[in-house]
């Protein structure tokens, strides 16, 4: 089976997806699934949080972008048993070089193809805005998860993504999927985010995920010692949350399997 490519996306910064990517990433790997983790943010805070350093890399997502090397010369394996594509500030520039190429948004759709016969899944950091970094990354997946704190402004961005992930569909990528809402940073004592997250389990249903990952300081710790929270402290809430929602990522694949995975419709939040 060729792996399933998870872009995980949000156009609102701060909401935790470099968390949810390289926890993610950690967690699936440890059920053990084979899996690789590219980072296509310029920040390169995904690389960081998986113990390798984004200022002495020999190979980077950019050059890949960029079609100066291919993708598997530049994946290193990161120390928690997930192989790692990763990424710097040259994105920002690798951005700009790519704006006036023909077929700019297939790049890594194209690099990430005779890779995937290699892994189980394939796990997108994508950066916080919708731009050409964030379409290769929908161009080239299958499904989208969509990290969102439960807040006044969430739904709003929400429905704004899902309009951006529709019109994808229609011109480039008609197979891309949600794959989940994942409520992060969450507080059960804040009855807005109770009342918010109420919401959407009615208007997205099962697509909301189970999982809800907390507000807890293990997690936030994790990533200074270029650990996810799988290898840091696994038996934390945030722990536990990841764990959790690599299980429902895993069980949805199965799912998915057996019923023969068509997409389901994208719907206006």
């Amino acid at each position: 089976m060729a792996a399933r490519i998870i872009a995980i996306a949000n156009q609102k910064g701060g909401v935790g997806k470099t968390t949810t990517a390289v926890n993610l990433a950690a967690a699936l790997a440890r059920t053990p699934k084979r899996v690789l983790l590219v980072d296509l943010d310029a920040q390169g805070n995904a690389t960081m949080g998986s113990g390798v350093d984004k200022r002495e890399l020999e190979a980077s997502s950019c050059d890949v972008l960029l079609g100066e090397c291919d993708a598997r010369t530049a994946v290193v394996a990161a120390a928690e048993g997930f192989d790692l594509l990763p990424g710097n500030i040259d994105l920002t520039a690798a951005e700009i070089q790519l704006m006036d190429v023909d077929g700019r948004e297939q790049k890594l759709k194209d690099a990430l193809e005779p890779l995937r016969g290699d892994y189980d899944f394939i796990i997108v950091d994508c950066p916080p805005a919708l731009s050409l970094l964030t379409l290769n990354a929908l161009t080239a997946a299958d499904s989208v998860i969509v990290p969102m704190q439960c807040e006044y402004y969430a739904l709003e961005g929400l429905s704004a993504l899902m309009e951006t992930i529709e019109a994808l569909r229609q011109r480039l990528n008609p197979r891309l999927e949600i794959e989940g809402v994942l409520r992060t940073m969450f507080d059960v004592r804040n009855n807005l985010a109770n009342a918010v997250s109420a919401e959407l389990t009615e208007h997205f249903g099962d697509r909301v995920f189970r999982t809800i990952v907390p507000r807890n300081v293990r997690l936030a710790e994790a990533p200074s010692h270029g650990q996810s929270i799988v290898g840091y402290d696994r038996a934390s809430r945030g722990g536990v949350a990841y764990l959790g929602l690599a299980g429902e990522v895993i069980r949805r694949q199965i799912e998915r399997e057996r019923a023969g995975a068509r997409p389901a419709p994208v719907e206006a939040a």
